[in-house]
């Protein structure tokens, strides 16, 4: 098993030290989290409420952290000691929501394309109607192009969101549970579209959840947090995670995530169930 509190890598996509306070009338958090993300698949886990929102939002340019510093792809997005916080337009991050937040008054060719071609522009360039097909042709979304988004299944608007987000070529994605949308069957076939993406464009991807089951089947590596901090990250392309041939152990994934693990404390609560009479 390997853990550190703020892994390394040669050549990380991802180094983000964040913190940032939240204080409303009925709560306070405290977000303190360091980590960095290689090429790949990584995955931010937790209960809910341990910050891993929070953590996307300023990664993505949503939410300005109080302090800390963010680099991506070799570029510094954020410095609280060099005051630079690159806009969130600029930022070259692409941010997948939980509900896909599609427009929906466009049509999902229109969708697709509003990032280099809004609506109120009369036509695309030659080169950029190019990639919109092409991207539509990759995720499968030609034939619902001039559908609206109440039209289409749930799996269609992933797609449609994915396109949205892939069509300026960020230099990493980032998603917020882009399966809790889902219903159970679907998300076992679109944890595999999501693998396909990942493979064909090459993108590196960050994404929350509290399913071990998106572990299991797509994290390269785990950074578990618990109440605004960092706890443990784990590379699960290895054993006991996975064996030499690459096949995944769910048993020990879910013993580590469910705090079977002895290195540590629970990582999700279990809740005592009593028999009802």
């Amino acid at each position: 098993m390997t853990m550190s509190a703020e892994p390394t890598s040669a050549n990380p996509t991802l180094t983000a030290r964040i913190k940032k306070s939240f204080r409303s009338p009925e709560r306070e958090f405290s977000l303190d989290v360091g980590f960095s993300a290689a090429p790949g698949f990584t995955i931010l886990f937790g209960a809910s409420g341990s910050g891993k929102s929070a953590t996307l939002r300023a990664i993505a340019g949503l939410d300005r952290p109080d302090s800390g510093r963010i680099v991506v792809d070799g570029r510094v997005l954020f410095d609280s000691a060099r005051g630079i916080d690159v806009p969130a337009r600029m930022r070259s991050v692409g941010y997948l929501f939980q509900d896909y937040a599609l427009f929906p008054h466009l049509t999902v060719e229109d969708n697709v394309a509003f990032p280099v071609n809004p609506w109120w522009r009369r036509r695309p360039a030659r080169e950029v109607a190019k990639r919109i097909r092409d991207l539509m042709d990759i995720f499968e979304i030609g034939s619902v192009a001039q559908s609206y988004p109440w039209q289409i299944s749930g799996g269609q608007r992933q797609r449609v969101g994915l396109a949205r987000t892939l069509i300026r070529k960020p230099a990493i994605l980032l998603l917020d549970e882009p399966f809790a949308a889902l219903d159970p069957l679907l998300r076992i076939r679109m944890r595999q579209e999501l693998l396909n993406t990942q493979w064909l464009f090459k993108v590196p991807m960050l994404a929350i959840t509290h399913d071990p089951e998106d572990v299991s089947v797509l994290a390269e590596t785990v950074v578990v947090l618990n109440q605004g901090r960092v706890e443990k990250t784990v590379d699960v392309k290895i054993a006991p995670y996975r064996d030499g041939d690459g096949r995944v152990s769910e048993g020990s994934i879910r013993e580590l995530l469910m705090g079977m693990d002895k290195a540590g404390p629970p990582l999700l609560p279990r809740k005592t169930i009593r028999a009802v009479k």
